[in-house]
């Protein structure tokens, strides 16, 4: 009788998802972009946000998910709201700067690389960063 919206997806805006939904599709993204699969996680986490644009962690991993699958200004532009929330994102900034220097920006890349070193002084980020040079 008429409409039932509780069944999987509940409508693909987002209507009828919950929280617990949103929890298991950033797993579930999560475990896409591991399987090399990052447009699949990027669908997955397009609703996350949706219904919750303050995630920070869920734009963290679509911006990873953007830079696997080589859409760069999508990456960058996510990277860089992480970073308005959480300046002292070591990684964030990392990213970003291998975003950078993947787009042919080294200026750019060297400051976010450096940044990051400074915030975390891995051996990774330290190596990156080239302050010897």
């Amino acid at each position: 009788m008429g409409r039932n919206s509780s069944g999987p997806g509940g409508g693909g805006s987002g209507a009828g998802r919950n929280p617990e939904t949103h929890v298991i599709d950033f797993r579930a993204a999560e475990q896409l972009l591991a399987a090399r699969d990052p447009r699949g996680a990027v669908k997955l986490l397009d609703e996350v946000i949706a219904a919750h644009p303050e995630n920070t962690a869920a734009r963290l991993l679509r911006a990873r998910a953007f830079f696997a699958s080589a859409q760069l200004r999508a990456a960058e532009l996510e990277f860089s709201i992480v970073l308005e929330r959480e300046p002292d994102n070591a990684f964030a900034h990392f990213a970003l700067a291998r975003t950078y220097e993947r787009a042919n920006r080294p200026g750019q890349a060297r400051r976010h690389f450096r940044l990051a070193a400074a915030l975390d002084p891995q051996p990774e980020y330290l190596a990156a960063a080239r302050f010897d040079g």
